[in-house]
């Protein structure tokens, strides 16, 4: 983990806050409650993903080195996952539902990303990443 990377979490955490604290309902509804419990998990999960990834993350599919501990050792795209979740979770605590339908866009997009980089790891890591693939979620 590097302190760039610790920072810009940090960065981004505190923007999250901050639109969380600036757009607040007058009232919470149960919905909201539940989005906003969605919008902080999704972020805690996505920020240790994130963190685990270290040096290996990047915006476009590259075989740098394979990430297999933490909870890669659960889920092979854990930053697509709960980035899901914080897109829902605000998505219910501004209180439109009906934008959940974005998630039909998102989720097939996530998939074929994750094809990719699918691909990209086991040309570089062969069987070593077949093995990670059938122990691991998506």
């Amino acid at each position: 983990m590097t302190s760039k990377n610790l920072a810009l979490i940090i960065l981004i955490g505190a923007a999250f806050v901050l639109i969380i604290w600036q757009n607040r309902p007058a009232t919470w509804s149960g919905v909201q409650i539940l989005g906003l419990c969605l919008t902080i998990f999704g972020f805690i999960m996505w920020s240790l993903a994130r963190l685990q990834l270290g040096r290996s993350f990047s915006v476009t599919a590259q075989a740098k080195k394979l990430v297999t501990s933490g909870i890669y050792s659960k889920i092979r795209n854990p930053i697509y996952v709960f980035g899901t979740f914080i897109i829902a979770g605000v998505i219910l605590m501004i209180g439109r539902p009906i934008w959940l339908l974005i998630l039909l866009l998102l989720i097939p997009l996530q998939i074929w990303r994750a094809g990719i980089e699918a691909k990209v790891l086991e040309a570089k890591f062969g069987e070593e990443y077949r093995q990670y693939r059938a122990k691991t979620w998506f």
